[in-house]
């Protein structure tokens, strides 16, 4: 049963819930650019450097069949490219294209715009306060880095 508005909310509620709100928040701007949320994502991990494979689908927590084939159809798409690592003869390197750089960054400004508003009703006090509760919960998870900082907001 559904709790009245400003009622307290258990944190495994809240977690969940804010999760699906940033989900559906990630969805609905990369299907406004022509993206899948799973492409969104992989395009916004990228941005930071080009990655393998195997460290690709740790980031991503993909299977290695769901990984290539997002990863084809997003190379399909000419935002990515495979590139033969120069380290391992064996492996390759997954990285933007000029195309998909371009994009990634639109994609993620937008994104970050979006999300920044989800907290608007709280005070400077409380966006700090939650996002250092939030960083904790982060850190102490070691969650991978598949959402860079945003011009020192994220």
């Amino acid at each position: 049963m559904a709790k009245a508005a400003g009622e307290q909310m258990g944190v495994v509620t809240a977690l969940v819930r804010s999760t699906f709100l940033v989900n559906a928040v990630y969805a609905d701007a990369a299907r406004e650019y022509g993206l899948t949320q799973q492409q969104g994502q992989l395009l916004c991990v990228l941005m930071a450097q080009p990655y393998g494979m195997t460290e690709l689908g740790e980031v991503l927590n993909l299977a290695k069949s769901s990984l290539s084939g997002l990863v084809d159809r997003t190379a399909r798409r000419g935002l990515v490219r495979r590139e033969p690592d120069p380290l391992d003869s064996r492996a390759v390197r997954v990285e933007l294209t000029a195309e998909g750089g371009r994009l990634a960054e639109e994609f993620y400004a937008e994104t970050c715009r979006r999300i920044d508003r989800l907290p608007s009703g709280l005070g400077d006090a409380e966006r700090d306060a939650l996002a250092d509760l939030l960083a904790r919960v982060v850190r102490d998870n070691e969650v991978p880095p598949v959402f860079m900082e945003s011009n020192g907001q994220g």
